[in-house]
C-alpha cells in the first residue's frame, strides 16, 4: 500500500511485483509441500498443518 499510494511509481509495477511475489510464494510452497509428501504419511501432513494453525491462532490472540 505504501508503493501504491506513491505517485512516481507506477501502478503497473506494483501490481506486476505483488503478482511475482504471489506466484513464487505458490509455487515455493508447493514445492515444499511435494517434498514433505514424499517422506511424510499425508495424515501426519494434516496433524501438523493443523497444529501450526492452532499456534498461529493462540499467538495472534496473545499479542492482541
Amino acid at each position: 500500500m505504501l508503493f501504491a499510494s506513491d505517485k512516481e511509481v507506477g501502478k503497473w509495477t506494483i501490481f506486476l511485483g505483488a503478482s511475482l511475489a504471489l506466484v513464487a510464494a505458490s509455487g515455493i510452497g508447493v514445492m515444499v509441500g511435494s517434498a514433505l509428501s514424499n517422506y511424510t504419511d499425508e495424515k501426519h501432513l494434516h496433524y501438523f498443518a493443523g497444529a501450526g494453525f492452532v499456534i498461529i491462532g493462540l499467538w495472534t490472540l496473545w499479542k492482541a
